[in-house]
Formats: C-alpha cells, sequence, structure tokens
C-alpha cells in the first residue's frame, strides 16, 4: 500500500484510537475467547473456536489496514477562512438544479457523503478540485453528466 492517504487532523486521531482499541481491547477480547473455546475440547468441530478464529483475523487484518494507512499518509492542511481554489480540506458550496449543496473535500479513507464529506478521487470531488468560485464543471455521474457551479468556498 504504497499510496498517499489524506487525512485530517479528525480522521488522523480517529484511525489512531481505532488502532489502540483493535490491539488492547478488541484483540485481547478475541484471544481471551479463543482460549475459552480451546478448554472445551475437540476444535475439529468446535464452531465458538472458528468463530472467534476468523473475528481475530479480520481484526489482524483491520489492524495491518490501519498501520500501513498510518505509515502512508499525508495531513490535509487546515485553511481556514475563504480560498481561491477547491483543494483538500476546502468546503465549497455548490448549485446544482436550483439547490445549494455543501461538501468537504476530504481523503478517500474519510469519505462519508451522508455528513457532506466527499473524496477527492470521488467524480464529484475530482471535478471539483482546483474550481473556483463561479467556475462551473462538469461531474460524470451513473445517471449522465451533472452540471455543478461553485458558490463559495472556505
Amino acid at each position: 500500500m504504497g499510496n498517499v492517504q489524506y487525512l485530517s487532523v479528525e480522521g488522523l486521531k480517529k484511525l489512531q484510537d481505532e488502532l489502540q482499541e483493535l490491539k488492547t481491547v478488541k484483540r485481547k477480547e478475541l484471544t481471551e475467547r479463543i482460549e475459552a473455546a480451546k478448554a472445551l475440547g475437540d476444535l475439529s468441530e468446535n464452531s465458538e473456536y472458528h468463530e472467534a478464529m476468523a473475528a481475530l483475523n479480520l481484526i489482524e487484518l483491520r489492524i495491518f489496514e490501519v498501520e500501513q494507512t498510518l505509515k502512508n499518509y499525508q495531513l490535509i492542511e487546515e485553511t481556514g477562512g475563504r480560498q481561491e481554489r477547491v483543494g483538500l480540506g476546502s468546503t465549497v458550496t455548490v448549485k446544482i438544479n436550483n439547490r445549494e449543496r455543501e461538501y468537504m473535500i476530504v481523503g478517500s479513507n474519510e469519505a462519508d457523503p451522508i455528513q457532506g464529506k466527499i473524496s477527492n478521487e470521488s467524480p464529484i470531488g475530482s471535478a471539483l478540485m482546483n474550481a473556483g468560485v463561479g467556475d462551473q464543471v462538469e461531474v460524470k455521474l451513473p445517471a449522465g453528466t451533472a452540471v455543478y457551479a461553485v458558490v463559495a468556498i472556505k
């Protein structure tokens, strides 16, 4: 995983907290479940043991993913105030079909469209990158092409 992952200060803290939780709490809980299941005897037909092992494997995979992200991240600089161009960390107000929407441009790890956080790699996010107030950008969507007008950037 050599690609740079863009993270906000909030996103970085969230990942660091998740890693701590996975390593100190979740891993320990599953290890204890495995030990308890082993005490029941025959492992070949012990569903509790197999379920706990599968869950532990998922936890270990997530730990690996988070550690790789934390090795290859770049912090998104908080700019504050008005900006000339849309970039990572920007909050941009756009107008589409006579409705205004506000999006925050974040890295793919933090994307949460329901919360208005879109990835710089998404169709809308990538189209908005480097746009200025007053610019109109075309976005290719599954349902066709939409035109977004940039109203404000902060």
